[in-house]
């Protein structure tokens, strides 16, 4: 991350995210011109739990403490907000580390140095590096709770999704994680370059804001892969409206755990794929 050419750029009252610049050339026509652009950054970011190294995710530097959060609960590093006791964020030269303390009881210290990482997470990918077949697909449990929202507060929070991306609304290069209330008011929103990394941040934020996920749904401008599903799953949540199509095995999973899963979501159409009668 080049500190020198790095914007602060605010995503809502409480968190920041940044972006860089860089020179192009500009053509439109026959006509051209240099002049700079807003580009979304990526660094590695190493995660750390007591002391020893668990993961290296490719993310947006912003909003970590939500990411550290976020990432330990739908990872299964943790199973409870307080078992994450001190987060420590370093700045190097190749990218930041999150150091993390977890008490003893966590789950993630019962794990072998097989159960680790060995490859570092893409921002596109969620299971990147993982060693065994068992860890990557996980069927959630059940929901214990399930609940219904109304076709209008969907139509509403899909009409404003854009206003809440300010760095997409710059760089044209991100993900955004939403949640929205039972009238369809966006209330939190997370960007990042991974969709998995800004619904982690999402959740995170949920959990430190303790807003139960679901007393409303998400938004995702993603596509809905069945990691998505699985994250949303381990928070709680009901219904989860992507942007872009799931894949077969989002469905299955969201059909097995009681989420209503609704993809190709714009304000006057979208395609329900489970437990249609969940949308009033």
């Amino acid at each position: 991350m080049n500190q020198g050419e790095g914007m602060m750029c605010a995503t809502n009252t409480e968190s920041i995210t940044r972006y860089a610049q860089r020179p192009i050339v500009r053509v439109q026509g026959d006509a051209s011109a240099n002049t700079s652009d807003k580009v979304a950054e990526e660094v590695p970011i190493a995660m750390l739990y007591n002391d020893r190294s668990y993961a290296v995710m490719m993310a947006t530097p912003g909003d970590l403490d939500d990411f550290a959060l976020g990432f330990s609960l739908t990872e299964g590093l943790i199973s409870h907000p307080d078992q994450l006791l001190d987060v420590k964020t370093k700045d190097y030269v190749e990218g930041i580390s999150l150091s993390m303390r977890v008490a003893e009881q966590a789950p993630v210290n019962a794990l072998s140095t097989d159960d680790q990482r060995l490859l570092p997470g893409r921002s596109g990918c969620g299971i990147c590096g993982t060693r065994q077949l068992e860890d990557l697909v996980r069927q959630p449990a059940p929901l214990a709770k399930v609940r219904s929202f109304s076709a209008q507060a969907l139509r509403h929070a899909l009409e404003t999704l854009s206003q809440h991306q300010p760095i997409n609304d710059a760089t044209g290069s991100m993900h955004a994680a939403a949640w929205a209330d039972t009238n369809g008011n966006i209330q939190l929103t997370r960007e990042d370059v991974g969709r998995h990394n800004a619904l982690d941040k999402l959740i995170g934020a949920l959990t430190r804001e303790g807003i139960n996920p679901n007393d409303g749904f998400l938004l995702i401008s993603s596509r809905a892969s069945y990691e998505m599903i699985a994250k949303a799953a381990s928070a709680g949540v009901s219904m989860i409206a992507a942007i872009s199509a799931p894949t077969a095995l989002a469905i299955d999973l969201a059909r097995g755990a009681g989420i209503c899963l609704i993809g190709f979501s714009r304000p006057q159409r979208y395609n329900i794929y489970t437990y249609p009668e969940r949308l009033t």
